[in-house]
C-alpha cells in the first residue's frame, strides 16, 4: 500500500500539468477559432452625401451580392456614416436611399479578407419633368 501511494504522490504534479494544459486548451481554443473566423472577413463602410456634398444622416444604404444575392440593408448615423460588417470576400452592390432621392449603383465593390473597404454614395434629386 505504502508503494501505491508514493507511486500516485510521484505522479501528481505531471496528471496535474496536464490537466492544467487540457483545462487552458478547453478554454482558449474556441476564442482562437474565433478569431480565426474573423480573419477571414472583410467589411464595407462608407458615407453617403447629398447633391451639395453634405453628409445625409438616416440614409437607408443596401448592399448586395453581385448578383443581386442576400440584400441587407443599415441606416447611417448622424454624419451620414454606414457600416456593413463580417462580409464574405467577394463583389457586391451597394446603394443609398433618402427622402426620395436614390444614389446610384456601386457595382462590384471588392470585400477583401482582413481589410475594410471605404464606398462613397451620392443621392440626387430626382429629375423634375416638364408638364
Amino acid at each position: 500500500m505504502r508503494r501505491a501511494i508514493a507511486n500516485f504522490r510521484r505522479r501528481l504534479p505531471a496528471c496535474a500539468a496536464i490537466f492544467a494544459l487540457a483545462a487552458s486548451l478547453l478554454l482558449f481554443l474556441p476564442a482562437a477559432a474565433v478569431h480565426a473566423g474573423e480573419e477571414g472577413l472583410g467589411t464595407v463602410a462608407g458615407v453617403v452625401i447629398n447633391a451639395s456634398g453634405s453628409p445625409v444622416a438616416g440614409a437607408r444604404v443596401t448592399l448586395q451580392g453581385a448578383d443581386g444575392s442576400s440584400p441587407q440593408t443599415t441606416q447611417t448615423n448622424g454624419k451620414g456614416r454606414f457600416f456593413f460588417p463580417q462580409l464574405v470576400h467577394g463583389y457586391y452592390d451597394v446603394r443609398a436611399y433618402s427622402n426620395g432621392e436614390w444614389s446610384s449603383w456601386k457595382h462590384n465593390v471588392e470585400v477583401k479578407i482582413g481589410k475594410q473597404t471605404e464606398v462613397k454614395l451620392q443621392v440626387i434629386p430626382p429629375k423634375k419633368t416638364s408638364s
